[in-house]
């Protein structure tokens, strides 16, 4: 019986399947392979894919550049008066 209960209160663990890695700006694809072969070397490691900037991104990066500095001129303009 106190073993059942012990099994009962014992927590498990959560299981980690990946990572996601953010690159601190967009490289060439020749250029990051230096990136990619490290990452491949470490230990767990199954496979390693490259994703690669379209379009989309440099909207998303526009408009948030665009939000960034409205509200900096907003928060600029509401303390200085």
């Amino acid at each position: 019986m106190l073993g059942v209960c012990a099994l009962i209160l014992a927590k498990m663990t959560d299981r980690v399947k990946g990572f996601t890695v953010t690159l601190e700006r967009d490289f060439r694809d020749d250029d990051v392979e230096v990136i990619l072969n490290a990452i491949k070397m470490i230990r767990g490691v199954a496979k390693v894919e490259p994703s690669l900037v379209i379009d989309e991104d440099h909207m998303i990066r526009e408009r948030l550049k665009w939000e960034l500095r409205e509200k900096f001129y907003n928060f600029m303009k509401e303390n200085l008066t």
